[in-house]
Formats: C-alpha cells, structure tokens, sequence
C-alpha cells in the first residue's frame, strides 16, 4: 500500500481544473486496471499534471481514489419526488441496480469502491461518500414527514440506508445476482418499517 494522505481542498481556477482532470484520469484507470495497476505515473501521463503536483496534492495512489471518492460525492443526485415514499424509494434503489448492473456503467463505481476497500484513506472516503449520498436522499423521507406518511422523527438516512443495504450486500459481498425484483423488494421493505416507526427516535415517557 503506497503512502498517502488525505488530499487538501484547493481553491478553483486553475487548480479546480487540474483536480478534474486528475479524478477524470483516476477514474479512467482504475476502471481500466483496477487497484493493482493503478500508478501515479499512468494519472499523471493520462491528466497531462506532473507527477510531482500529484505526490505533492495526493500522496499516491490512495490519495487520489479518495479524492475521486470525494468529487463524486458533490455531484448532485437527482431525488425522486413521486408524492409517495414507497415509489420514491423504489425509484433510488431501481437507480442503483440499473447503474451497477450495466455493463458499461457499472464498471467504473465498481471499480472505484472495490479499489477504496484497499486503503484505510479510501474506506474513509467511501464511508463518507455514502453518508452523503444518504443524506442527500433523506429528502425523500423529510417529505414523507410532512405528508404525514411517516412518524415525526424519522431518521431519512437510516430509511435510504436500509432501502439500499440489500442491493450493496448483493453486489459486495456475497455476488449474488441483483435484479429490478429485487431492488424493488428492498425499498417496499424499508418503506414498511419506516411506517411502522423503526426509524423513528425514541419518544421519551
């Protein structure tokens, strides 16, 4: 494991785009040659930055998945707005089967989170990508909230969490095949619990 440490956000202009070029190229190869054949060098020949701006900004190689990590955790994510928690959630969690399981688009997110489970900077990153993605989609629960679907006090996180664990479990852990049944499934799970107040806080006597 190359040393690394965790990238410093730098301010836009030129620097901004040096970064997009470096997480575009990380993206590239680690989709490419995985963990094992990712190198500094192929990044920086591939993003035209010098090798030395990205042992400098990254530290190495984990540095940059982490980084890639971070960037694609500030894209914006489109949320479903359906009226209805059940089809709301099972709208997220068709968009990562349909992602994951295409045979182009899923190699780049799989690459990228089997090469963060390399490094203890990249689990880092991966755990905080997906605190964000859960925060971000918690909208989804908040708006259950107010329609009066869900208890007062929901965690939004823990709902998209659980609506989305199954489908991560298949895909991570156990290979096992992941289908839009599925997917479906997992979401209608987590919408009867939510209603049922699992993941509501504790109302003190």
């Amino acid at each position: 494991m190359s040393e690394s440490r965790t990238p410093t956000p730098r301010p836009g202009g030129r620097s901004a785009r040096v970064r997009a070029d470096v997480v575009a190229a990380t993206l590239a190869e680690v989709t490419e040659k995985a963990y094992v054949g990712l190198t500094v060098e192929a990044v920086a020949a591939r993003s035209g930055a010098h090798k030395a701006t990205l042992y400098r900004r990254w530290g190495g190689v984990d540095g940059l998945i982490a980084d890639a990590l971070t960037a694609s955790a500030d894209q914006p994510w489109p949320l479903p707005d359906t009226g209805d928690l059940t089809t709301d959630l099972r709208e997220i969690t068709h968009q990562v089967y349909a992602v994951f399981t295409d045979p182009e688009l899923g190699q780049t997110p799989t690459a990228l989170i089997a090469a963060a489970q390399r490094s203890d900077i990249g689990a880092t990153a991966l755990r905080a990508f997906f605190a964000a993605r859960h925060r971000q989609a918690a909208t989804v629960a908040a708006r259950a909230v107010e329609r009066g679907e869900l208890p007062e006090g929901t965690d939004g996180a823990e709902v998209v969490r659980a609506a989305t664990a199954p489908l991560y479990y298949r895909l991570f852990v156990t290979g096992e095949p992941l289908d839009a049944r599925t997917a479906e499934q997992a979401a209608d799970a987590a919408a009867l619990a939510a209603r049922a107040g699992l993941f509501a806080a504790p109302v003190d006597d």
